[in-house]
C-alpha cells in the first residue's frame, strides 16, 4: 500500500516536471508555441518568431500567413509576459475582428492555458493580468491607452499616418514591441516611408520581404492565373511586394523627387 503510494507520487512529479519543461519550451520558443498549435513554420516565419527585434516590418504577399504570425506572437506574449497590454489595430473594424478571430481560436485550441477574467467580441482578458485588445485604425480610439507591450499594426499600408503617430508615444515607457504588417498600397503613407526611408531614419527596424513566390502554400498555377487575369501593377503590388504608383497619380514618386534640389532657394523661405 505504502510502496503503492509512493509510486503514485513519483508518477504524479514526474509528470509536473515534463509539464514545467515543456511549458518552459514554449515560453522560449515561439517556433515551439507554433507547432503545438498545429502550425509547421516557412523558413521566413521561423526566422521572423525568433526574431529579437521590437521594431519589424512584415512587407508580404497576399496569403502568406502574416495575420497568422501576428496572431500567434500576441497571444504568446500574453501568456508567458504577465500583465502585457497587446494592442491589434487595423484600418478597419472587420479586418480588426479577423486578427482577433484567429487569435482567440489559437487559445481556445491550446485549452485556454491561462483563465480568462473576460473574454468579449474583441478583447480578451486573462488571469495574469495580461490583456489583448483589438480596435479599427482610428486615432481616437487608442489614445486612452497606454504602456502597451506589444502593438500590432494589421494592413500597415492602409492606415491613416496619425494613427501611426499617436500609436508609437504608446512604447515610451513600456519599451514594446512595435509590428507593422501589410501588402504595399502604393508610394505612400508610413508603412511606404518606413520600409524605404526606414534604415535612414530608424535603424531598429527589421524588414521581411516575402513574394508569393516564397509561400510553399500558393500553387505556381495559380499565381500565373493572376498574372493573367490584373493589372500587371496590381499582381506586383499583390503578390510580388511591389509598391507601385497609385493609379490617379499624375506625377510618378520619381518625377517628383526629380524635381525637388537642395542647390535651389526656395522661394518662400520657412518659417522660424
Amino acid at each position: 500500500m505504502v510502496a503503492s503510494r509512493r509510486r503514485l507520487e513519483t508518477e504524479s512529479s514526474l509528470a509536473l516536471r515534463d509539464a514545467m519543461r515543456e511549458d518552459l519550451r514554449l515560453a522560449l520558443d515561439r517556433v515551439a508555441f507554433a507547432k503545438k498549435l498545429g502550425i509547421v513554420p516557412d523558413n521566413w516565419q521561423k526566422e521572423f518568431l525568433r526574431s529579437p527585434s521590437d521594431r519589424i516590418l512584415l512587407n508580404c504577399s497576399r496569403q502568406s500567413g502574416k495575420s497568422t504570425m501576428s496572431a500567434i506572437v500576441a497571444l504568446h506574449r500574453a501568456l508567458y509576459h504577465p500583465g502585457s497590454l497587446v494592442l491589434c489595430l487595423a484600418p478597419a473594424l472587420r479586418q480588426s475582428q479577423e486578427l482577433f478571430g484567429k487569435l482567440i481560436h489559437f487559445y481556445r485550441e491550446l485549452g485556454k492555458p491561462v483563465a480568462p477574467t473576460s473574454e468579449k467580441k474583441l478583447s480578451l482578458d486573462l488571469e495574469n493580468s495580461s490583456r489583448i485588445i483589438t480596435l479599427p485604425g482610428s486615432e481616437k480610439t487608442i489614445r486612452g491607452f497606454s504602456g502597451a507591450a506589444l502593438l500590432i499594426v494589421d494592413e500597415a499600408s492602409r492606415v491613416d499616418d496619425a494613427l501611426y503617430w499617436a500609436v508609437r508615444p504608446m512604447l515610451a515607457v513600456s519599451g514594446g514591441l512595435l509590428m507593422m504588417l501589410s501588402t504595399p498600397f502604393g508610394k505612400r503613407g508610413v508603412f511606404y516611408d518606413e520600409w524605404v526611408a526606414g534604415g535612414v531614419r530608424d535603424e531598429r527596424w527589421e524588414r521581411f520581404e516575402v513574394p508569393a513566390s516564397q509561400c510553399p502554400r500558393i500553387p505556381a498555377e495559380f499565381l500565373d492565373e493572376e498574372r493573367a487575369a490584373l493589372p500587371s501593377w496590381v499582381f506586383r503590388q499583390e503578390y510580388e511586394c511591389s509598391f507601385e504608383e497609385t493609379e490617379d497619380q499624375v506625377f510618378t514618386t520619381e518625377m517628383v523627387e526629380r524635381a525637388v534640389s537642395a542647390d535651389v532657394t526656395p522661394l518662400f523661405a520657412e518659417a522660424s
